[in-house]
């Protein structure tokens, strides 16, 4: 099987693959895109960094094809939607900068504290700026971490060890996790008002871009420093650069940016208190060391047939079981989205529970796919699958609990998502398929029956049992365009609210939601996207 390592990996990595029977390795950094086509024509796997992209047209010609592996994190230069049709499993290595990200971030912080990088400038222009070049010191301060996951947990870790400050940003951390790593969870808008230094550790998603703008910078102290060593456009660019200017803040350190390369003429480079490097992340031998072996034996297991890992269109399943879990998965990621947006609060347990013959099925893939639709949406673009969700939550904080349960049901086969958040309250869904053609349903939420095909948007409302409900849904929701696919109810009892839920063609505005929500009889109106 020919391997083919379009971009340059470690030494280590090309020479694991060339000591496997059967493996042909091509190395062949620097080839343009129509060589990588001709190349890729009997290529089983195709290994790259961030130079080479995986374009469609690569695709259509690699008929042999059947991985391609990211040694690093980003797959923005993979088409993963082509590879996804084409059959072909897409892989990267998420944990193998973590350490080396964490330390440039705190070199950054250093930098930040310490006019190091003038001075240096200085003395090699023959300058001695000893009395010009006062700097401060780490201990004492407060960092605010936005995003405690692999990498903000390890700078929170070292900022610990210069004996600063740590609060924490994430809406996905438990209270436990937050204790375990000896920092403090707060809001964000208490992080920005109580900020010595700030650094974002957090994917870019819809939620997250722009979201340390002028508006959060107005909130933050006079003198605050601010990194970002994660996603470029978090931290919208052009706030910043005002920021600089008047003084609000201090310094800066920047690897990441909105365009990459930076532009000549970018006015960052104008800005004598920031400092910048050319997204060096993971640029250090270990880091790449690791990434490169990684993938290479990442690539190794599934060209042999074994266990795949990190893959960010595959589920981790074995070939054998395919077919009889195949109707279940989708199910099964669906409900925990659903139970996600379903919960209030902060959540601390995941229960999932299953009912009649799926018991006898292996309940792992069906567990992670579980866990990949509760990460759905907030993960960013790092990649969520069957095999990195649970580590993902892991992470969080989050505990997940899994039952098979031989008590009767009055279903063939029944899923139960269950979340305990903090405080004790729960929320609950449960799911099953019906049919010959294993049709996919919600069939309980919150201990409420209800019929329901989980599409990719839903409208859950909760209200009071009175005649005119649905006529008010229907009028509201035709005002903005918007239509019900079907429509769900069930009855209230003992004073309970009754429940609502609509089968939507697309996504209501947010006025459309504001409206039903001011009716006094509709308490509650949520919408759950379940694509």
């Amino acid at each position: 099987m020919k391997i083919l390592v379009a971009d340059r990996i470690s030494a280590s990595g090309v020479e694991y693959l060339s000591n496997q029977d059967g493996f042909e390795v091509t190395e062949a950094y620097g080839s343009t895109p129509e060589q990588i086509q001709e190349l890729a024509v009997d290529a089983a796997a195709i290994i790259v960094r961030s130079e080479t992209k995986v374009t469609p047209e690569v695709l259509a010609v690699a008929k042999e094809l059947k991985v391609v592996g990211r040694a690093g994190v980003g797959v923005d230069n993979i088409d993963i939607e082509a590879a996804t049709e084409a059959g072909v499993i897409v892989m990267n290595t998420p944990g193998g900068n973590t350490i080396a990200t964490a330390e440039l971030t705190f070199t950054h912080m250093l930098c930040g504290t310490r006019p190091v990088v003038r001075g240096a400038v200085g003395m090699s222009e023959g300058k001695w700026e000893r009395k010009e070049l006062k700097g401060s010191e780490l201990r004492g301060k407060t960092l605010v971490v936005l995003g405690l996951g692999r990498i903000g947990a390890e700078v929170a870790k070292r900022a610990k060890a210069f004996e600063m400050d740590v609060l924490a940003y994430d809406p996905y951390l438990t209270e436990a996790r937050a204790k375990e790593l000896e920092v403090e969870k707060v809001e964000l808008d208490e992080g920005f008002t109580r900020a010595d230094y700030l650094t974002v550790h957090m994917p870019k998603t819809e939620e997250t871009n722009g979201m340390v703008d002028e508006a959060a910078f107005a909130k933050m102290k006079d003198g605050v420093r601010v990194f970002n060593c994660a996603r470029g456009g978090i931290i919208k660019e052009s706030a910043l650069a005002d920021a600089l200017r008047s003084g609000k803040v201090a310094v800066a350190g920047l690897d990441v940016y909105e365009t990459e390369p930076l532009p000549e003429d970018h006015e960052f480079r104008s800005i004598e208190n920031l400092n910048l490097t050319p997204h060096l992340g993971a640029s250090t031998m270990e880091a790449q060391d690791s990434v490169g072996l990684e993938i290479a034996e990442a690539v190794t297991d599934v060209l042999r047939g074994g266990r795949i890992r990190n893959a960010i269109n595959m589920p981790s399943v074995d070939p054998k079981d395919v077919a009889a879990l195949a109707p279940y998965l989708n199910l099964c990621q669906r409900l925990g989205s659903f139970a996600r947006q379903a919960a209030h609060g902060e959540v601390e347990s995941i229960s999932i529970v299953y009912w009649g013959s799926i018991v006898d099925l292996d309940a792992v893939p069906l567990t992670r796919a579980v866990q990949k639709g509760w990460l759905h949406g907030i993960a960013g673009d790092e990649g969520v699958n069957d095999v990195n969700a649970p580590y993902k939550l892991k992470a969080l904080g989050i505990d997940v609990e899994v039952t098979k349960s031989s008590s009767d049901t009055d279903y063939n086969q029944l899923i139960e998502v269950k979340v305990t958040e903090a405080g004790g309250r729960q929320s609950s869904v449960r799911g099953t398929l019906l049919g010959k053609a294993n049709d996919p349903r919600i069939v309980e939420v919150d201990g409420t029956a209800i019929e329901v095909h989980p599409t990719d948007v839903l409208l859950v409302v909760r209200n009071t049992d009175k005649p005119g409900i649905v006529g008010k849904l229907g009028t509201i929701l035709g005002q903005h365009e918007v239509n019900i696919a079907n429509m769900s109810l069930s009855r209230a009892e003992g004073g309970e609210l009754a429940l609502t839920i609509c089968e939507l063609d697309g996504e209501p505005a947010a006025e459309a939601l504001s409206s039903l929500e001011a009716d006094p009889d509709i308490h509650e109106a949520r919408i759950a996207r379940l694509a």
